[in-house]
């Protein structure tokens, strides 16, 4: 009787309709859009940095993408802009409190005139530093440097290439 009925209840089983698992998986897209972002960091109402975006993607677990590009815009202590970066797409990972930037990624130091180029460069708003471990191109004055791998505050007033693979003298008309 037993083995009877564990077979009735074996084919009810086995012959009810079959279940679409897609209907089950977790969501894993955005779960907010925003468009035309302008966010603006204060403190004791100087503006310390303000990030634009066309477009930000907002994920469930706080991270964020910015697919149609960046710019993060850093100011001085009395309110001056000082130092412009952007990138045709970003990410800021909400677990480590850091931004990132990839494709075109430019930096430029305005009280300098420092120009920085990479594929790829990270932002660290805690320590107020960015990097990469990517090439670099880096333009002062009339001299260009490239190397792999770079360190700098967030201002780009001071940076540390790792791996130096040529330094020259720009040419007339030449730069970025």
């Amino acid at each position: 009787m037993l083995a009877m009925l564990t077979i009735f209840q074996f084919l009810l089983v086995s012959c009810g309709p079959e279940t679409d698992t897609a209907l089950l998986e977790v969501y894993q897209g955005p779960t907010s859009i925003g468009y035309d972002i302008d966010l603006v960091h204060s403190d004791s109402a100087i503006i310390r940095t303000n990030l634009k975006a066309k477009k930000q993607l907002e994920f469930g677990t706080g991270d964020i993408e910015f697919p149609e590009g960046i710019e993060i815009s850093i100011f001085g202590r009395d309110g001056e802009l000082t130092t412009t970066m952007r990138a045709d797409r970003g990410y800021f990972i909400r677990k480590d409190n850091l931004y990132r930037g990839e494709g075109d990624v430019q930096v430029h130091n305005l009280e300098k005139n420092q120009k920085l180029s990479s594929e790829e460069l990270f932002w660290d708003p805690n320590t107020k530093k960015i990097y990469t471990d990517k090439f670099v191109t880096i333009q002062e004055q009339e001299t260009l440097i490239n190397g792999t791998g770079m360190e700098a505050d967030e201002g780009f007033n001071e940076y540390k290439l790792f791996k130096v693979t040529n330094s020259r003298m720009l040419l007339p008309g030449e730069g970025f």
